[in-house]
């Protein structure tokens, strides 16, 4: 019997209007009455996911920024904490300066963003509501989780390029921001922690096997976490390569609603 129950927020947990499905709060809190644990992994920063958990009762241990923080949200106390390193945090804020970047440094509270941030904080904010303006350099006094950087296609790809280098330290990915068009962006964190590390401690924790969890997402950041669990689950409007990773994939697309309440139904019955 699976003993643990992983969720991905943005697409998943989470519908597109930010809400969690009423389905899927009944569905997680008879869940939980049964004794199984329900946990949260996700992109997102611990300010940007305690809503969520808040709806569905969640106040155990769970995984943000990919793996790279874990917190128990009942005492608000930090488990694992996995910052930028000094140096490799130093070549990341030339970079991204050299190339003209609009860059938002993220740590464990919040987000950090100078004047040229502005155009950019709501799309940004999605990763947690916490933002602050400040002058560039008290941007970066703190050990950074994460950092976002935007700008054009051409400059945000050749600082990918750069950073590509340090590939042991740091991980890093470039995408188009659809909701700015013409705007790219570039999301940087340490290099070895993942969703797929982030599932195997929260497993750890409670005293369960990989083999005994079940996770539940609908991008590519979920593939290491899919890798791992006993049975896994892609929201069925998931990118071909995300649910070939998957164990199942569900009728119910991204953002939609729902999906959780199929995902517990089609694995615990």
């Amino acid at each position: 019997m699976y003993r643990l129950l992983a969720l991905d927020l943005d697409g998943t947990l989470l519908r597109s209007d930010q809400r969690v499905d009423d389905d899927d709060v009944a569905a997680i809190a008879e869940l939980q009455a049964s004794g199984v644990t329900v946990t949260i992994v996700t992109g997102r920063l611990q300010s940007g996911a305690v809503g969520a958990a808040a709806a569905c009762a969640i106040e155990g241990a769970i995984a943000c920024c990919e793996g790279s923080h874990l917190v128990e949200l009942a005492s608000n106390t930090t488990l694992h904490h996995h910052p930028i390193a000094t140096d490799v945090c130093t070549l990341l804020r030339t970079t991204v300066g050299a190339h003209g970047l609009s860059t938002f440094v993220f740590d464990a509270q919040g987000i950090h963003h100078d004047h040229a941030g502005a155009p950019f904080a709501g799309y940004v904010s999605t990763w947690s509501p916490n933002l602050r303006m400040v002058e560039e350099e008290l941007a970066w006094q703190t050990l950074p989780l994460a950092a976002v950087a935007i700008g054009d296609q051409d400059a945000v790809l050749a600082a990918a390029a750069v950073l590509a280098e340090q590939a042991d330290r740091l991980f890093s990915v470039s995408f188009a921001v659809s909701q700015c068009p013409g705007k790219y962006a570039i999301l940087v964190r340490a290099a070895g922690p993942t969703k797929g590390t982030a599932l195997t401690e929260l497993c750890r924790m409670i005293g369960c096997s990989t083999a005994e969890a079940v996770c539940v997402g609908d991008w590519v950041n979920d593939i290491p976490m899919f890798e791992v669990a006993g049975r896994s689950f892609a929201m069925g409007t998931a990118p071909e390569s995300v649910r070939a990773k998957a164990s199942d994939v569900l009728l119910r697309p991204a953002g939609s609603g729902g999906g959780i309440a199929e995902a517990i139904r089609r694995a615990w019955g």
